[in-house]
């Protein structure tokens, strides 16, 4: 991704020379709101993912409650292909319906593969159909790293990913904060009112061990080794570590531990907008909505060494000069470009924060003669 930034030779530090994660294939530290690379070690390597492959799953489920496609309450039934899942999973039978809501909880907190399919099935129509939204998706991150052949991370054929790019998954996920609500909960039921509740307790232990932890997907197969893309949140700075590869839990949690540890002992962030502070409004070409108002849809900080000048800090919003509709979310529509001086110290990419449909002829007649006589 080009605003993934090596932090350190931005803040005019040297890197970390030791190995923070010595046991890990891969691993990357980055800052959540910047996107600035605290650390890697192998980060591009393309490796199977396990159920790390969930964030994107689990993304696509927010980006479709963000764009009004889904809600919370909607129902979603379990085919017999989604029920016959293996590994983890929350035991749905088939036929029955659950809530999106608890599906979520399913995803998020026990990792449940029959889980994903179902909302898989409920979002794409099929899982092959779903399947090529979670690749289009990765397109449009920019991630060059990755290929998804299923929702849950059950070993297949072309299924890979590298610590890189679910970093940048994870980041993109975190943008919805209704997401840690999930992922940040130790325990919970699902079936709550039935007459078998089922107990969940997160597969990711640092949410209750690692202070500020609230987030985000463990994975493991005996290919993949133990997984842990996590994320926590000290003094307003947000940071996602992710390792891969690991031999054992115990190995897994402490060198995530570590460099969370190392992130938060030496930078800071330095804010630059708030979420809701409003960015000025789109004009969209032809749109059901010809104009809408942005806001800023999580904070937007820059990175900095604990201790390095923060003086002379300002930022600009350069919109593309020409927005036409479709346009779905995600996709880019400007930039946000934080200067020092006269220095450029991040751009951040802006992305659309829901979808806008073509109008049709009658709207835009209506649209053009109202114009005439107004």
């Amino acid at each position: 991704m080009p605003d993934a930034l090596q932090a350190d030779s931005a803040a005019g530090a040297p890197a970390a020379s030791s190995d923070l994660a010595p046991s890990a294939r891969s691993a990357i530290v980055m800052d959540a709101d910047s996107g600035t690379v605290i650390y890697e070690k192998n980060s591009h390597d393309k490796l199977p993912p396990a159920s790390i492959t969930k964030i994107m799953t689990m993304l696509l489920i927010v980006e479709a409650i963000q764009d009004g496609k889904l809600k919370l309450a909607d129902k979603v039934s379990t085919s017999e292909y989604a029920a016959s899942m293996g590994g983890s999973q929350i035991f749905l039978e088939p036929g029955e319906e659950m809530t999106v809501d608890d599906m979520l909880k399913g995803i998020a907190m026990a990792s449940g593969n029959d889980a994903s399919v179902a909302m898989a099935e409920k979002i794409g129509g099929t899982e092959a159909e779903f399947v090529s939204m979670m690749n289009e998706k990765a397109a449009q991150l920019g991630l060059t790293d990755t290929h998804f052949a299923n929702p849950n991370g059950l070993p297949a054929a072309d299924h890979y990913t590298s610590a890189h790019d679910i970093a940048v998954m994870s980041r993109e996920l975190l943008k919805h904060s209704l997401i840690t609500k999930y992922t940040g909960q130790y325990q919970d039921y699902l079936r709550k009112d039935s007459e078998k509740p089922f107990w969940l307790v997160n597969t990711n232990k640092l949410v209750r061990f690692y202070s500020g932890a609230d987030g985000l997907k463990t994975g493991y197969t005996s290919e993949a080794k133990y997984c842990l893309s996590a994320t926590a949140k000290r003094d307003g700075m947000r940071v996602v570590a992710v390792v891969m590869g690991e031999p054992n839990t115990k190995t897994r949690n402490a060198e995530v531990s570590s460099l969370l540890d190392y992130s938060f002992a030496q930078y800071a962030n330095y804010p630059i907008l708030k979420k809701g502070d409003s960015m000025g409004t789109l004009s969209i070409e032809k749109g059901v909505q010809g104009k809408l108002p942005v806001t800023a849809q999580h904070n937007y900080s820059i990175l900095l060494k604990k201790g390095a000048a923060a003086k002379d800090i300002r930022y600009e919003i350069k919109w593309n000069a020409s927005i036409k509709a479709p346009v779905k979310i995600g996709d880019p529509v400007g930039k946000l470009i934080v200067y020092q001086g006269d220095q450029v110290m991040k751009d951040f990419p802006l992305e659309m924060p829901v979808s806008v449909e073509k109008a049709g002829w009658w709207k835009l007649f209506k649209r053009s003669t109202g114009s005439l006589f107004s």
